[in-house]
């Protein structure tokens, strides 16, 4: 059947309707966050180290969920699955201790208080994203 279940590639139900739209938003929040946290690194890393290596962490966390959710397959299922769970925790975590302990973070990362600074869509994005994969999961054939 070569990665078909019922005629429908596993590949195609992450990546079709909402899903590409999903794929979208993500490579664009890649892109800015790899973009922002370059300059960061490039031009002022040693203002605020920690906040800079996180935002360059959640893009590699973007990049990781792009390519999973595009790909969809069994295996880039099971990756998206990690980098959205990554990056929910991610944001929980992070968003918190930036309003308990401002001064850690004496600039913004993409994650900071929930993704303020984009609109919350950090928060928002893993929950859709892990909802997406659960709603467009292909069920396993029977064995009968």
């Amino acid at each position: 059947m070569n990665g078909s279940v019922n005629g429908e590639d596993q590949g195609e139900a992450t990546r079709s309707g909402p899903g590409r739209l999903l794929v979208a938003v993500y490579a664009v929040f890649a892109l800015a966050a790899g973009a922002r946290a370059g300059v960061q690194i490039a031009t002022r890393f040693s203002e605020a180290p920690v906040a800079y290596a996180l935002s360059a962490f959640a893009a590699v966390v973007y990049v990781l969920a792009t390519v999973a959710l595009a790909m969809g397959g069994r295996t880039s299922r099971r990756v998206a699955l990690i980098s959205l769970s990554i990056e929910l925790a991610g944001v929980l975590i992070v968003g918190t201790l930036s309003i308990a302990d401002p001064a850690a973070f004496p600039d913004a990362t993409v994650w900071s208080v929930y993704g303020r600074g984009y609109g919350f869509i950090p928060l928002v994005l893993p929950v859709v994203g892990l909802y997406w994969l659960r709603r467009s999961a292909v069920p396993a054939p029977s064995r009968t």
